[in-house]
């Protein structure tokens, strides 16, 4: 009978797995950090971030040939592509629906109108005419530039649409705080610490931490989980943006972003809106007829360049002849929109990946992520991108989102299923070799049970497991490339 030795070491990867918050946590960390020292030293930014982005990648590459869980990816492999298919999609009817929301009433509705804004248009029209009236001496010209100086003036305070923020108690908040806060409080939260590439970025970190038993296997199915629940929650998105179109919290974006957009109503808008957009009485009245009664004397017809099949899209987005013939490249021009698009896409990514951290990876680098993710709210709402809404809302429909599509990554660990159904198999023959104290028996016994979990990475040598392994590893670096190039916006 053999004598007992105790079990060997544990190995590296199970170190890295039980040390949460360590290796991958401060990667994250060090990450953001170094990124932003683009503000406090652009010159030491220029050289650590290239550093860091090698190091991180050729770490990663360098653990590519020892993962044992190809044959778990290549199941996840096709949710992945499908998530990818939806995500796309999804993006693409959010595209429309920002153009649509910012075309539909014009770019009259966006702009900002006050009695300052219309007394400097019309002084400054005022001065130039009456200045060359007067180097040619004419008294009754200046008269008649005088009057149509006044109606401009009237004509911007009465006519051109008016649009202005909504009341948001949150901003209000936050300028008091700055009143009450220390200055450097103030500057802290201030600081554009995280945006939305970081959370791109630590997700994408979270996902290729499995190389390193970090997270569990696989790295395809938790990126299927994340892409799957981002297209839905941009699909809820733009449904509720497009449902009812809420003014700018920076009324200057639209005349500054969509220059091209036409500046009157869509015809749909000067028939059902703009009669009853601001006279109560008329509003009465429809809700009492429930029927479009004021007829609208001229309706000015919009560009309808030819599309093809796609011609339907014109209704929706309303080109103008100078963004060309192509109906792709004016989708470009859409961005982030500048209406308030409720709710906010930024927040949503934000609360997907710190989402994703705590339930794949938690410690404490979950913690501060969700910190970074409140930070990232609040200057939403400070700088004035987003209501305080869109960011409570973005908040809450992340978390639930993530909650319900739980079934696209799996949450078992076949290895361990494994194991335990080989386990319960030699259950008698065990205790019986152990009533024996027959330890070579119990030896091999446990050793069919390690076989037994062991057998996808078995499956992995294939020549085959190692060319999916390599189309994994390019097209996923692909996606990571476009997702940056993309994006960018939100």
């Amino acid at each position: 009978m053999r004598r007992w030795s105790p079990p060997p070491p544990p190995r590296p990867g199970v170190i890295l797995k039980a040390l949460r918050g360590g290796g991958l946590g401060i990667a994250a960390m060090a990450y953001v950090g170094v990124d932003y020292l683009r503000y406090l030293s652009p010159s030491l930014h220029e050289r650590l971030q290239p550093a860091l982005w090698t190091v991180l990648a050729l770490v990663a590459v360098s653990r590519v040939p020892f993962y044992k869980h190809w044959s778990a990816e290549l199941r996840s492999a096709l949710p992945f592509v499908a998530a990818i298919l939806f995500m796309l999609s999804a993006l693409l009817f959010e595209a429309l629906s920002v153009r649509f929301v910012t075309a539909v009433l014009g770019l009259d509705w966006h702009r900002q109108s006050s009695e300052e804004k219309s007394l400097g248009i019309a002084t400054q029209i005022t001065e130039t005419s009456l200045g060359d009236a007067a180097k040619k001496g004419k008294e009754k010209k200046r008269d008649e530039i005088l009057e149509q100086a006044i109606g401009y003036l009237i004509h911007l305070y009465l006519f051109v649409s008016t649009a202005p923020p909504l009341p948001d108690t949150g901003q209000w908040l936050l300028l008091a705080l700055n009143e009450k806060l220390p200055q450097t409080v103030v500057e802290m939260l201030r600081a554009h610490v995280i945006g939305l590439h970081h959370f791109l970025m630590l997700f994408i970190m979270l996902a290729f931490s499995v190389l390193f038993d970090s997270v569990k296997a696989p790295g395809l199915g938790l990126g299927a989980r994340y892409m799957f629940t981002m297209a839905i929650g941009r699909l809820l998105r733009a449904i509720s943006f497009v449902s009812t179109i809420l003014p700018s919290a920076r009324p200057w974006c639209a005349s500054a972003r969509f220059s091209s957009v036409p500046t009157y109503p869509h015809p749909w808008a000067q028939k059902y809106y703009v009669p009853y957009a601001s006279d109560a009485t008329a509003i009465r009245q429809l809700i009492h007829l429930d029927i479009a009664y004021d007829k609208v004397a001229e309706v000015i017809v919009d560009n309808r360049p030819d599309w093809g099949s796609m011609s339907f899209l014109i209704d929706f987005l309303r080109p103008n002849p100078s963004e060309g013939a192509s109906w792709y490249n004016l989708l470009k021009k859409a961005g982030g929109g500048c209406n308030d698009l409720l709710y906010s896409g930024h927040m949503l990514v934000a609360v997907l990946t710190a989402m994703a951290w705590t339930e794949a990876y938690g410690g404490f680098t979950s913690a501060l992520i969700w910190m970074l993710v409140l930070h990232s709210a609040q200057r939403e709402v400070r700088e004035r991108h987003h209501y305080s809404v869109d960011c409570v809302v973005a908040i809450y429909v992340g978390i639930l989102l993530w909650k319900m599509t739980g079934f696209i990554w799996p949450t078992k660990n076949v290895s361990r299923d494994r194991r335990l159904d080989k386990l319960e198999k030699i259950q008698s023959r065990l205790i019986q070799a152990a009533k024996d104290s027959d330890m070579d028996e119990v030896r091999e016994l446990l050793k069919e049970v390690e076989l037994a979990s062991t057998q996808d990475n078995q499956q992995s040598t294939s020549r085959a497991m190692w060319l999916f392994s390599g189309a994994t590893i390019f097209s996923t670096l692909t996606i990571v490339l476009l997702a940056f190039t993309w994006t960018s916006d939100g």
